[in-house]
């Protein structure tokens, strides 16, 4: 997969810049493209043709996991390496089931970008040492387990739940996604009924410990 062709995407513009310049030291890399979001990285990703993808986990409008999840049935070629500040279990967990190959702590070293560039372009899986252990056996046992909450919505209750999580409301939303608002509430009721959660604080909840939002952003 030399040279490597990154997809940056985060949603903070001094981040990227700071990856940027780091990437731009290292050997055989090309930058072919910048993402503010999870739906700019999907169509950077079809218009740029990367090889690898640099993804960010909490990000407006479509969050960074939904975003691999689509990627990887849009261009299953691509390589996708989350770039998050957050060492959370869920987070992790959620990145590997939508098909990250690999996550890396913003804090890490840059000798650890590197090595996490070179697992991915191999087709490895790359892991950060600094998540636990634990995290990898919890993943382990329940991906030969039943599904988690999340895993029983649609892409677009997920999408939806992630809009209201961040404050839209249903005439909003509808026009984000260029459907009826009728429709935005059937989603909404669906989805209320499969998490069994029936007003939007709780909703809210639910979507930021399962890292659809986060409470930095």
């Amino acid at each position: 997969m030399k040279p490597y062709r990154i997809l940056l995407a985060d949603d903070h513009a001094l981040v990227r810049a700071g990856i940027r310049s780091l990437l731009e030291k290292l050997p055989d890399t090309e930058i072919v493209g910048e993402a503010g979001d999870g739906r700019e990285a999907l169509s950077l990703a079809q218009a740029r043709q990367p090889n690898i993808v640099l993804m960010d986990v909490a990000m407006p409008g479509l969050n960074g996991l939904e975003a691999v999840a689509r990627l990887q049935k849009e261009c299953p070629e691509v390589k996708v390496l989350v770039l998050s500040m957050h060492a959370n279990e869920e987070y992790v967990i959620q990145a590997l089931r939508a098909g990250a190959c690999g996550y890396l702590l913003k804090d890490a070293a840059t000798v650890e970008l590197e090595l996490a560039l070179q697992a991915v372009g191999r087709g490895e899986n790359y892991l950060s040492p600094a998540i636990s252990r634990q995290v990898i056996d919890d993943y382990m046992a329940r991906v030969s387990g039943q599904p988690g909450a999340l895993e029983h919505l649609t892409p677009r209750q997920r999408e939806i739940l992630q809009l209201i999580a961040e404050g839209k409301n249903t005439k909003e939303i509808a026009a984000l996604l260029s459907v009826s608002i009728k429709t935005v509430e059937t989603h909404r009721a669906q989805l209320m009924d499969r998490l069994d959660i029936h007003d939007v604080p709780g909703l809210v909840r639910h979507a930021i410990r399962k890292g659809l939002i986060s409470l930095e952003e």
